[in-house]
C-alpha cells in the first residue's frame, strides 16, 4: 500500500476506497445470497421482495419515536415490521383462503405505500433521502467510517459483516432443521422440528439482511441480491451446500464486475451489481450444464437422432430379413425401401434425411442406383441388436404379462431404444425363447 492509499496489483493501482465498496456489496451479496437460496428452494422468493418492501414503515416509525437514523432501533423497527410481513402473509393465505402469491402482493404492495408516504414525510425536516433507502448509496461507503479496535471501518461494511456472520452461524448451526424443512416442512413436523419456527427465524434473518443493506444497495436493489445468486446457483447444482458455496462465489463476483461496470460506464454501483448478477443468471439458464436451455436442447436433439438412427436400422433389419429364407412376410416394411419410404415410415422429415446421410458417410448402409436403401454388411450387426432387443420385449410382454400379441409392438418400439446389452441377455435367459409372439426369428 502507497502512502496514498493505493494498492498496488503488480502494475495496476487501486485505491484503498475502492476495496471497501467492493467488499462492502460482497459482504452484502453473500449474507442475502444464502438467506434467498432457502427462498429459491421454498418459492418463496417473493416472500424476499415483500419483505425488503415492507420494512420501509418499521424505518420511518423507528425515526419518529427516537429522533435519530442509529442502526440498531432503525434495524429493531423494520425487523419488526418484517416479520408482521410475514405473519399477515402467511395468516391471510391460512385464514382468508387467498393464494399465497396473492397474500403477499397485498400485504407487501400495502406496507410498502405505506412506507414510502411516511418516509417521504419524515424526510420533509431530517435528513433521511428516499432515494437513499430505495436505490442504496454505496459509492459513499468509505466516507462514514467508524472507529474499532485502533481501526478506520466503513459502518456499512462492519454491519453487514455482522449479518453475514449471523447468517453463516445460523445455517452452520440449524443446517439439518433449515435442510428438512426446506425440502419437506411435513417430515419436519413428524420429526419435532417446528417448520413455522425455522421459516420465522429465516425471515428474520431476511429482514436483517434487508435492513444492513440498505444504505449499501437500498430495498430495490437487495431484491436482485437476495434471489439472482441463489437462483443461478439452483441451475448449476442440486445439492444444497453446493448452491450456498456457488452463490457466495457468484455475489463475489458480481460484487466486483459490477463494480468495474459502474467506473467504466459511470452509472449507479449498486445498480450495476444487480445487473451483473442478472446477466450471470441469463447465461447461466442457458449454458448451464446439466438444467441450461442449450445443453437441454442438445441432448435433446442428440437423443432425437439416435432413436431416429435405431428406427432406420430396424426397418432396413426387417426388409433385409425379407430376401432370406423362411423369411416371415412384413407388411408394414417394403422389401426395398426408398429413402423417401423410410422417411415417411419414420416421420422424422429433415431429421431422417440427416441420419440416412450420416449412416451412408459411415458405411452401415448404401444406396443403389434405383434409389433403395439396404444395409451394408457393417449395419447389420448394430441393426440386428436394435431389432434383437424389440421382439424380446415383446415376448417379456406376451408371456410374462400376458399382454395381446397384437398390442405389444408400440410399447416394444419404445423400449428398444432403451434396452441395454445386459437387459437384452437377462430377457433372453429368462424367456428361453428364439422366436418373437408373431413367430419371427430373434436375431
Amino acid at each position: 500500500m502507497t502512502d496514498q492509499g493505493l494498492f498496488m496489483f503488480g502494475s495496476y493501482q487501486v485505491r484503498a476506497d475502492d476495496l471497501w465498496i467492493i467488499a462492502t456489496a460482497a459482504c452484502c451479496g453473500i449474507s442475502s445470497g444464502l438467506v434467498g437460496c432457502f427462498l429459491v428452494l421454498r418459492r418463496m422468493s417473493l416472500l424476499g421482495d415483500a419483505i425488503s418492501h415492507a420494512i420501509l414503515p418499521g424505518l420511518a416509525v423507528a425515526f419518529l419515536i427516537t429522533g435519530n437514523r442509529e442502526p440498531l432501533p432503525m434495524l429493531i423497527g423494520a425487523l419488526g415490521v418484517g416479520v408482521l410481513t410475514a405473519v399477515l402473509s402467511q395468516a391471510l393465505h391460512r385464514w382468508g383462503r387467498v393464494p399465497e402469491d396473492a397474500s403477499m402482493g397485498v400485504v407487501f404492495t400495502t406496507l410498502f405505500a405505506l412506507g414510502v408516504i411516511m418516509i417521504t414525510w419524515v424526510a420533509r425536516n431530517i435528513d433521511l433521502d428516499p432515494g437513499c433507502v430505495l436505490y442504496g448509496l454505496i459509492e459513499f461507503v468509505p466516507f462514514d467510517t467508524i472507529h474499532i479496535a485502533g481501526l478506520e471501518l466503513p459502518r456499512s461494511f462492519v454491519w453487514l459483516a455482522i449479518v453475514l456472520i449471523l447468517n453463516t452461524t445460523l445455517i452452520v448451526t440449524f443446517f439439518k432443521e433449515l435442510k428438512i424443512v426446506c425440502f419437506d416442512p411435513s417430515l419436519a413436523t413428524t420429526m419435532g422440528i417446528s417448520a413455522a419456527v425455522v421459516h420465522y427465524a429465516m425471515m428474520t434473518a431476511v429482514a436483517t439482511t434487508a435492513v444492513a443493506s440498505f444504505e449499501a444497495v437500498g430495498s430495490i436493489m437487495v431484491i436482485a441480491m437476495l434471489v439472482a445468486p441463489g437462483a443461478t446457483a439452483h441451475l448449476l447444482t442440486d445439492r444444497l451446500s453446493r448452491m450456498l458455496w456457488i452463490s457466495a462465489l457468484i455475489a463475489i463476483a458480481s460484487a466486483i464486475l459490477g463494480y468495474i461496470g459502474a467506473v467504466w460506464l459511470n452509472s449507479s454501483v449498486a445498480g450495476m451489481i444487480a445487473s451483473v448478477s442478472l446477466l450471470i443468471f441469463i447465461v447461466t439458464l442457458f449454458l448451464a450444464p446439466r438444467h441450461g436451455v442449450v445443453p437441454k436442447r442438445i441432448r435433446r436433439f442428440a437423443l432425437a437422432l439416435r432413436i431416429c438412427r435405431e428406427d432406420i436400422l430396424g426397418l432396413l433389419y426387417r426388409a433385409h430379413e425379407q430376401q432370406l429364407p423362411e423369411a416371415l412376410p412384413t407388411t408394414h416394411v417394403p422389401p426395398s425401401p426408398t429413402a423417401r419410404e423410410l422417411i415417411q415410415l419414420t416421420h422424422s422429415g429433415w431429421l431422417g434425411r440427416l441420419v440416412l446421410q450420416l449412416l451412408v458417410r459411415r458405411g452401415l448402409i448404401r444406396i443403389d442406383t434405383g434409389g433403395c436403401v439396404r444395409l451394408a454388411v457393417r449395419g447389420i450387426p448394430e441393426a440386428s441388436q436394435i431389432v434383437r432387443g424389440h421382439r424380446l420385449w415383446e415376448s417379456f410382454l406376451t408371456h410374462r404379462l400376458k399382454m395381446d400379441p397384437s398390442r405389444v409392438h408400440a410399447p416394444a418400439h419404445k423400449a428398444e431404444h432403451v434396452l441395454s446389452d445386459a437387459l437384452r441377455s437377462q430377457l433372453e435367459d429368462d424367456l428361453r425363447t428364439t422366436k418373437d409372439p408373431h413367430g419371427r426369428v430373434i436375431p
